[in-house]
């Protein structure tokens, strides 16, 4: 299936032309949204619209004339929609509860020809134009952007722009590609990953972020604040004065920035924990039905998640450090000891293994085992892509005091 890489730049954004990006991503999040409006139906998922084709044919022209994008980034927002409705119409056939779909995260995604890749630099489309970013390159060499997106072996697939409000900063996500004559993972490729140490987080109600190091975020002061500046909300709300609602919409404003400065600094932290141990990559569970995973997670939790996700996503890459998911299934009621899983295993924040014994922190015994699950798969593919079927692919979950290797908990190296 050959091999992705993603590099992630930074722009140099000239200051006449950061409007020109921001108007874009506007623009983008309209054809997202108008095309789910169009495409969703709340009474019948038979109804519902989950092809491009179908939808593009009702929408391209409308909204070329609407925003000013070109076709390719009309196509893309048209498609992000489309996407969204067949995974919501996935989760009505299962019975599972799902809304029209609803973007406002600020991105927007480009392909070859709506993106033109330059040594130092990148020319994007924009509503009024092209704009040419120049890059924003660590010394180090090679760098990301040279060893995959200027090294012909790799084919680029897209590149994702993201602004972060915090540090009012451009960033580039691009996607590559690697096959080799057959369509499979070259040689260079398979060395590129093997020997791999990678860092496993488990999110949860009880601590907002725990590492298989051991490292805990317990995210206290955050819902102290949270519950702190909804009773001020609350309070504002029942005066119901101008002087109420103006002070209201500033809290709202404070709120939200203090929110996002506070999970950028746990995402620092958490890409510092992986640098600090020599890890190769960073392993969250996948997000997706995490409301009903975790049905006694608080909201603010929710959105937590999912931007502490976001930020070290794009954080890593610039310490040389990838970030992947996998299926979360059972990772809280598993033992990382002995292997033996149970849903009485696991009370509160607490772990016991009915099989072996083993107690552990519930978190923390979770946050190994979402590096175990990944260090697995990635042992066998790499096996596989060795075409050697006695052969060892060494990608290990960095714990605290040691490695735990893929081969299986119970082996553990003293560090």
């Amino acid at each position: 299936m050959g091999i992705r890489r993603t590099a992630v730049v930074k722009l140099a954004v000239p200051d006449e032309h950061r409007d020109d990006l921001h108007d874009t991503a506007r623009q983008f999040l309209h054809c997202a949204n108008r095309a789910a409006e169009v495409c969703w139906d709340n009474t019948d998922h038979a109804d519902c619209i989950t092809t491009k084709a179908k939808a593009e044919g009702i929408l391209y022209d409308a909204l070329r004339e609407e925003t000013g994008l070109t076709a390719n980034l009309v196509q893309k927002g048209i498609r992000r929609a489309v996407e969204a409705v067949k995974s919501g119409v996935d989760r009505w056939k299962k019975g599972k509860r799902a809304n029209q779909p609803h973007f406002d995260s600020w991105s927007v995604v480009y392909d070859k020809r709506s993106a033109t890749f330059h040594r130092s630099s990148v020319s994007l489309s924009t509503p009024d134009g092209r704009v040419e970013c120049p890059f924003v390159l660590p010394a180090e060499s090679p760098t990301p952007y040279e060893r995959y997106v200027l090294n012909e072996d790799y084919e680029f697939r897209m590149a994702t722009l993201q602004y972060d409000a915090i540090t009012d900063a451009f960033y580039c996500h691009i996607s590559t590609r690697r096959y080799d004559s057959d369509g499979d993972a070259t040689a260079d490729d398979t060395d590129d990953t093997e020997n791999r140490t990678v860092l496993g987080i488990d999110l949860g109600v009880n601590s907002l972020a725990v590492a298989s190091t051991g490292a805990f975020w317990h995210g206290d002061d955050y819902d102290h604040w949270v519950t702190e500046l909804e009773q001020r909300r609350a309070d504002m709300q029942q005066r119901g004065t101008q002087a109420a609602y103006n002070a209201l919409l500033r809290l709202g404003k404070r709120e939200r920035a203090w929110r996002k400065q506070y999970i950028h600094t746990i995402a620092n932290e958490i890409v510092g924990e992986a640098a600090d141990t020599n890890c190769d990559t960073i392993v969250f569970e996948d997000l997706t039905d995490i409301r009903e995973r975790l049905p006694f997670a608080e909201w603010h939790h929710i959105w937590a998640f999912r931007r502490l996700y976001e930020y070290v996503e794009y954080k890593a890459p610039e310490r040389g450090i990838s970030v992947e998911r996998v299926d979360p299934n059972h990772t809280s009621q598993r033992c990382s000891k002995c292997g033996f899983t149970h849903e009485d295993n696991r009370d509160g924040d607490q772990f016991e293994c009915l099989s072996c014994g083993y107690e552990i922190n519930a978190d923390y015994n979770g946050a190994k085992n979402v590096g175990l699950r990944y260090a697995r798969q990635e042992a066998h593919r790499l096996r596989s892509a060795q075409k050697s079927a006695g052969g060892d692919a060494p990608v290990n979950v960095r714990i605290h005091g040691g490695t735990l290797t893929d081969d299986g908990p119970q082996q553990i190296l003293a560090g």
